[in-house]
């Protein structure tokens, strides 16, 4: 399991993570939800070690992420940033094989190759595979970003903002990829959205933030109100049970409430749930 303990980040004089503690056990998709400011990425970047915290501590597996040997950290946990900064004519099998990296050190080896095999055909890009990453589509860029990642065979991945660029059937493709790598390969998964129906929908838990802080964590069915929502957002969202899943009518939230779906199966939320399905 993943262990934060009281992690503290600060800017100068601005904090950007205050005083956090989370426990996240093995398995699943947990959603790091709130508005732009909360504290999301910065806390994922120092689960990840990209960022150091300037007090507290995060456990992996018992291992404290700041002194843990690169290599051992790197075999055990692995993360997707929001930029990535790639030499674009890569073709997508030279970029799942960095993946490999933390165990061949760039000498791939039979079984490195086979790991990068498995994860180019998990993401379904064996007909792109020697095709360079300028050539790709949003959307099949990303699967290849996710490939590399998976090819790191770790039992923990980060995704931040994994859903930035992509279209709603892009976005809804990429999220019922995530839950099914979850479950499928055993892995447990934190990741970084802006949307709360995604995270409603394919997370198995909600972690909301606001100005650094945890204000709500739990299964979505507890975290997709409309008082977290007001509380985390700032606006006011009704949420619809559809199909046994909580959905915020955020995108409505601005018109009369003569607008909004008078039903749980209203029009309204019956399509934004659709288009998370990726219908």
């Amino acid at each position: 399991m993943i262990e934060i303990d009281h992690v503290t980040k600060r800017y100068g004089t601005t904090t950007v993570v205050d005083d956090v503690s989370l426990t996240i056990p093995k398995g699943g998709v947990t959603a790091l939800i709130g508005a732009n400011g909360a504290g999301k990425s910065t806390l994922l970047s120092i689960i990840g070690r990209m960022l150091p915290a300037d007090s507290g501590s995060v456990r992996v597996d018992g291992m404290d992420v700041a002194s843990t040997p690169s290599k051992q950290l790197a075999q055990r946990l692995s993360i997707l940033r929001q930029e990535n900064q790639v030499a674009v004519r890569l073709t997508v099998r030279e970029l799942v094989e960095f993946g490999r990296f933390p165990y061949s050190g760039g000498r791939l080896t039979r079984e490195d190759h086979e790991h990068v095999d498995r994860a180019i055909a998990y993401l379904d890009l064996e007909e792109l595979a020697d095709r360079p990453l300028d050539k790709l589509s949003g959307g099949q860029r990303q699967r290849a970003f996710i490939a590399m990642v998976l090819c790191q065979d770790t039992d923990y991945l980060l995704l931040d903002e994994p859903l930035n660029n992509l279209d709603m059937r892009h976005s809804a493709q990429t999220m019922a990829l995530i839950g099914r790598m979850a479950k499928q390969l055993e892995k447990t998964i934190i990741v970084v959205l802006h949307d709360i129906n995604f995270a409603a929908y394919h997370a198995d838990r909600i972690v909301a933030m606001k100005d650094g802080r945890v204000v709500a964590d739990g299964p979505p069915s507890e975290i997709v109100t409309c008082g977290v929502i007001e509380e985390v957002f700032g606006i006011e969202a009704p949420v619809h049970n559809v199909e046994g899943r909580p959905l915020a009518v955020y995108f409505a939230s601005g018109a009369g409430s003569a607008e909004l779906p008078a039903s749980p199966n209203g029009r309204v939320a019956t399509a934004a749930l659709a288009s998370l399905k990726g219908h």
